[in-house]
This record gives C-alpha cells, structure tokens and sequence, in this order.
C-alpha cells in the first residue's frame, strides 16, 4: 500500500476530498504515493488562518524572519538526497540536475534569509517646512503561491522564501504532477518551527484550488508560474477583486550564432538551452537562429551531439537527459515532431524510444529548415525540441530573434563585441545571454520578461520586494 500524503492547513495535516496518484515517469509501474486533493474549503481555511499567522509573525520583527529561513535553508542542505531523489523520482530529472536544483533551493531561502534584514526605506525632505516624509515597505498579507511541475522545489523556494522574508503567510498550491517534492519541503518548513497557519500546502487541481485563491477577499496576491491561457485566465479573475499577479508563463527563446562563433561553445550552449532537463525549461533554447555561413557545420555538429545524448531513466548513472514528465506532454511534443515535418523541416531524432517502454521517453528532435512563421518556430512545445532557422546577417538575426509573442529570454554567441553588444541592447527579452545558454540564471538577481513572456513585477533577487511588499507613505508634523 503507497503512502497517503496530506494537506497542510492552519498547523494540521489534513485528508482531501480525494486522491491523487503519483507515479514515476521513468517507470510508470512505480507509484510514488497518494496525495491528498484539497477543496475551495481548505484554501479558505488556510486563509483565515494564515491571516492570524501573518499579523502575530510580523509582529516579532525581521530578526524572527531571518532565522526562520536560515532553519529552512540548513533543513534543506540537511536532506539533499532525499528531497533530490523524490524530485528525480516523480518528475524525471537526471539526478545531478535534480541534486544541483535542491542545493539551488537551499541558497535562495539563505538569501532570503539575509534579505529580511537588509529591506530598507526612506526619509524624503518634504516641500513644507517642519514636515518630515518617511516611506517604507510593509507586507501585503496572505499571498497564494501557484507552482509548476517542471523546477518543483526551486520555483517553489524563490516564491516562498521572499514571501516570508518580507513578513507574508503562504498558501502553496504545487502542480498536480510533482506533488512529492512539495510536500517533502513542506514537511522541512514546519520542522524548521513555522508558526502554525503561517505556511500551508493544499494540493489539488488548479481548476479547483486556483478560483478559490483569487475569489478570497484574505489572499492579497496570487504568485503563478505556468502556461499562458491559465497566466490569462488568473489576470482576468485577480482583476475582479484588484488582487495583485505576478504571471511568469511561456518562452520561445532565440539563440543566435554567428558565423563568427566559436563553434564548439555554440554547440554547447545550444546543446544545453535546447535539451538539458528534456527541454522543460520556460528558458529553453527553442529557436536556433544560425548564420547562414556556418549553418550546415553548426547543424551537422549539433545534430550529432543531440543525437549522441543518452536517454535513460532518471537514476541511472549514464543517463543524460531523463523521461518527458507526463503521457500528455509526450504525446504533445510527438504531435509537434510530426507537424515539423508536414511544414517542411527536415526533422533529426524526436522518435518515442521503444526500448524503454515502461517510461515517457524521448529522443532529442531538431526541426532543420524551419522558418519563423512555422508553428513549431512559434508555439512553445515544452520538450526536447528546437527549430533551427537559417539567416543572412545581423540585422536579419535580431529581427528574427525578437519576432515572437514571448520574450523571456535570448542568447547570442559570437566573438564579436559588437555583435554582443547590439544585441544584449536591441533583445526584447527580459534576460539576454552572451555565449552562454538561455537557460540558466543566478538566484540573486532579477528573473522575469517581457510581451507575452511575463506580468507583475520580477522575480527573484532584491526585485521580489516589488511583489511581496506594498509601499506606505507617512508625513510627520511635530508641531
């Protein structure tokens, strides 16, 4: 019999209204257990309960903050492998990227923890004389928190750590497909002496758990990582009730090389943003955008390398890039291989492995010949696939770049300062990278983009103050 999992709400461990499977997406056959599927009734209990929380916790000062995420951190670095190999189990990384985005949770709540120390305000000279003006940052109260399955502890962390840091109380709601490793960090955060209703998890469809976040008048704001229609959909509802949104959603993120590129670093970069964490990365190098001087070398190269990329199951110690998450999200990413081929492009890999029948796998796949105006160059799939699109120069490449709904991330690589320069200037991307891969970024500095990619202020870094904390403005007169 697998384990049943409960939800967290107001300090107690609570049954749902029903059962989710975890299963394996390595090996289908493995159940990694039973979680519990809140309802609108435990995210509404959790709000009245974390709003008490919040008030009595601010209340103690930053120094309570402060330690409280520095016991998360340490609970965290204290139980690497296990929270790594839930992470490995049940959402299909390789186990270095699941261990490597573990150790990366652990730093975000140890920056965190120094950030509610280091939040600041200011004393302006007011235009009357004898009055002093003093602004500050204060917390908005409850925020709900609304994470995806592919970064199941990093995205959480970078959400909920500035939310406490800044004197918030939380109401988590993980995706449905990577429940374990939530749960897991939940279990750490309450270890760690979180006031009871402070923090709380409610797992469940977002269908169910996501209307009742926005409709309760105690959940000042609502965090959401995800897909574009769901990003849209919260916009419209949180403008109801004026809630404040921080949306980060879809990429469709250019990587140009230039012919002057170092052609083995091009690789490289292109190899890790296309493929590395099975291309489910919001950052994820879809569109190689190559000079056409180096084109047919930089593919043949590229191809080979993808192609020589060993899929396996995500513990095994050869395995260098793991399962496609999900059933759907494998059929998905087959039907846009398929596609590619009807618009025209040469495809190279992107075929189900029948070898490895018990798990969602899938080779590498690189649409060779694609145009900007395919579908497969425009919409993003989430997988191990990427259009290469040849160009003429410079200015074609940037125009080609920055012609996409989204506008997360980009990346050039190139010998030329010049080059590197024009186009870290003329990128419309939040984040722009020179000779490194899309994906990939510090957690200390601000993360987010812009167009379709991104709403609300950033995440992430000393940036997240700008969502979790609203601005009070106070005139003094001493008589």
């Amino acid at each position: 019999m697998s384990d049943t999992h409960k939800n967290l709400v107001a300090g107690r461990w609570l049954d749902g209204v029903s059962l989710t499977e975890n299963r394996n997406p390595s090996d289908v056959s493995d159940l990694i257990g039973l979680y519990a599927s809140g309802s609108a009734e435990d995210v509404h209990r959790a709000a009245e309960a974390a709003a008490d929380a919040q008030r009595s916790f601010y209340a103690k000062g930053p120094q309570a903050r402060a330690d409280l995420l520095d016991r998360i951190a340490a609970g965290i670095e204290a139980k690497v492998e296990p929270l790594a190999h839930m992470l490995a189990r049940e959402e299909g990384k390789v186990l270095s990227e699941a261990r490597a985005e573990t150790l990366r949770a652990g730093q975000i709540f140890r920056f965190f923890a120094g950030e509610a120390l280091r939040l600041s305000g200011e004393s302006v000279a007011s235009v009357r004389a004898g009055v002093d003006v003093d602004i500050r940052r204060e917390p908005l109260g409850v925020v709900g928190l609304i994470t995806p399955w592919n970064f199941p502890i990093a995205i959480p962390a970078w959400k909920i750590a500035p939310a406490l840091a800044y004197g918030n109380a939380v109401i988590l709601k993980p995706a449905d497909l990577t429940p374990g490793t939530a749960h897991l960090l939940a279990e750490i955060i309450v270890e760690a002496g979180c006031p009871a209703g402070l923090f709380n998890l409610v797992m469940g469809p977002g269908s169910r758990i996501g209307p009742a976040m926005l409709s309760n008048p105690l959940v000042q704001a609502v965090s959401f990582t995800g897909s574009v229609p769901t990003g849209r959909g919260i916009a419209r509802s949180a403008a109801e009730s004026l809630k404040k949104v921080q949306l980060e959603m879809g990429g469709k993120n250019p990587m140009v090389v230039m012919d002057d590129a170092d052609i083995d670093l091009a690789v490289a970069a292109c190899l890790n943003g296309a493929f590395f964490s099975t291309g489910q990365r919001c950052t994820a190098s879809s569109r190689l955008i190559v000079q056409e001087r180096i084109h047919d070398r930089f593919v043949e190269a590229l191809g080979k390398a993808a192609l020589g990329l060993k899929v396996g199951p995500a513990f095994a110690a050869e395995s260098q890039m793991g399962p496609v998450a999900s059933a759907s999200q494998l059929d998905n990413n087959l039907a846009y291989v398929a596609l590619a081929r009807e618009e025209g492009c040469e495809v190279l890999g992107g075929e189900r492995i029948d070898e490895l029948p018990q798990g969602h796998f899938q080779k590498p796949a690189l649409f060779v010949g694609a145009t900007n105006d395919m579908r497969v160059s425009r919409e993003e799939i989430f997988g191990p696939c990427a259009s290469v699109i040849k160009v003429g120069d410079f200015e074609e490449a940037v125009a080609v770049a920055n012609d996409t709904e989204f506008g997360l991330s980009s990346g050039i690589c190139t010998g030329s300062l010049k080059y590197a320069r024009e186009f870290q200037r003329r990128s419309t991307a939040g984040m722009v990278m020179v000779n490194l891969p899309t994906a990939g970024v510090d957690y200390h500095v601000p993360f987010g983009g812009r167009k379709g990619s991104s709403h609300g202020p950033r995440e992430q870094g000393r940036y997240a103050a700008e969502f979790y904390t609203t601005v009070k403005t106070s005139y003094i007169f001493a008589g």
